[in-house]
């Protein structure tokens, strides 16, 4: 291991457990579609489940309305703790 690689570690595993968490999501996303983890396959999985069952009509829809509303609810919620949440 490098130095420099030797002491980004160190510093990545000095921050809290929140800012390792939003480190870790932005170095593995910024290995685009390379690397595809058991999580990644997990929810393409379960997508493709819930897909078929609302071809299947055991699944109901739901408007696209409702789904961003909810996504922007979860996403301000996020930021709210990731920016509040750091103590340093």
């Amino acid at each position: 291991m490098s130095a420099l690689l030797e002491k980004i570690q160190n510093d990545a595993l000095s921050l809290s457990g929140q800012e390792r968490a939003f480190l870790a999501d932005r170095l593995l996303s910024s290995l685009g579609d390379d690397v595809l983890t058991e999580v990644d396959a997990a929810w393409i999985e379960e997508a493709e489940r819930r897909y078929q069952e609302y071809k299947e009509g055991k699944r109901p829809g739901i408007s696209a309305k409702d789904v961003f509303a909810e996504a922007d609810i979860s996403h301000a919620t996020r930021m709210f703790h990731v920016k509040t949440d750091f103590r340093r």
